[in-house]
């Protein structure tokens, strides 16, 4: 039986901008490379993640009354998303990203929250109603919000998985009652922390504590092209978990696609360090293509990749 995952965060239109460098400070540039339009959010990212990779994806977020709006709710319809608890806003335009991507693959984003910020505890409470094996969220929407979410789930004894971006240094992570993974990247690992997870020993001190800003069962630290570290809180155990090499065309809606998979796999097998290879997988994927939406693998691509280099997940 698939597993149904709510996801209660944002949904954007990326205005992605492939740049050579990124100028400095009053410079103009002429530049021959790319822009698009490509639809994004980190929210919506991992909804779609979720329909591809063979979950019951349920998203709850706010779109503006506006073209962006109409394209969006389109392609969430047409991947098999469950789109009854997409709220359209009257007042506030749909969220926009502008997104400059280097020759290298890095990438720099800017968000403007629009709709997203008007998700309430309404919109959430109605959306509980599909009774979800689990709640996703990120960190794109308003921060009550945020609370409401991981209050009412926990009082429905609903597992909830945060992927912990974008970060705040002043964002009270004890807030999130019931969390079953806490996952940030490198960056928002320091902000969270003050502690850049450059070394293992890194990875364990910047673990800890946000083990204890949060009280999470389980830590995921996305290390980038090093893979994923993972500690167990309960038995105060960690390891790094090694990505799976290839060619890095755009890193944007690698995290959260890594973290859906996570998710995901760990629903599917209660195995975290499972889940993670399966993650792993999904991200190598995901940063091989361009685009955010776009570049998201579908479960056959990932079992594909697992046989093709003779991955053990277990």
């Amino acid at each position: 039986m698939k597993k149904r995952i709510l996801v209660v965060s944002s949904a954007n239109m990326d205005f992605v901008m492939k740049v050579g460098r990124i100028p400095v400070a009053g410079e103009s540039m002429i530049e021959s490379r790319s822009y698009q339009y490509v639809p994004g959010g980190k929210g919506a990212n991992s909804a779609l993640a979720f329909a591809r990779l063979g979950g019951e994806s349920v998203f709850c977020t706010r779109l503006g009354k506006d073209a962006n709006g109409t394209v969006l709710r389109e392609l969430y319809d047409n991947s098999g998303i469950d789109t009854r608890y997409i709220v359209e806003d009257a007042v506030q335009p749909t969220g926009l990203a502008v997104i400059m991507v280097e020759d290298e693959g890095a990438n720099r984003i800017i968000v403007y929250p629009g709709a997203n910020g008007a998700v309430c505890r309404a919109d959430v409470e109605a959306a509980l109603a599909c009774q979800p094996d689990a709640v996703f969220m990120q960190l794109e929407i308003g921060k009550e919000a945020i609370f409401d979410t991981a209050e009412l789930a926990a009082a429905r004894g609903i597992p909830v998985f945060v992927d912990a971006g974008p970060a705040s240094a002043d964002f009270p992570l004890n807030r999130l009652t019931g969390l079953t993974v806490l996952s940030p990247n490198e960056t928002e690992t320091e902000i969270f922390t003050g502690i850049s997870p450059d070394t293992e020993a890194d990875c364990v001190a910047a673990a800890k504590k946000l083990a204890g800003m949060s009280e999470a069962r389980y830590v995921v630290i996305k290390l980038g092209g090093r893979g994923a570290y993972i500690w167990d809180v309960a038995a105060e155990r960690g390891e790094t978990v090694p990505s799976y090499k290839t060619d890095v065309v755009d890193t944007t809606a690698a995290g959260d696609a890594f973290t859906a998979g996570l998710t995901l796999e760990y629903l599917r097998s209660g195995d975290i360090r499972r889940a993670v290879r399966y993650g792993n997988v999904v991200g190598a994927i995901t940063v091989s293509r361009a685009g955010a939406s776009t570049s998201i693998p579908t479960a056959d691509e990932v079992d594909a990749l697992i046989a093709a280099r003779n991955i053990e997940l277990g």
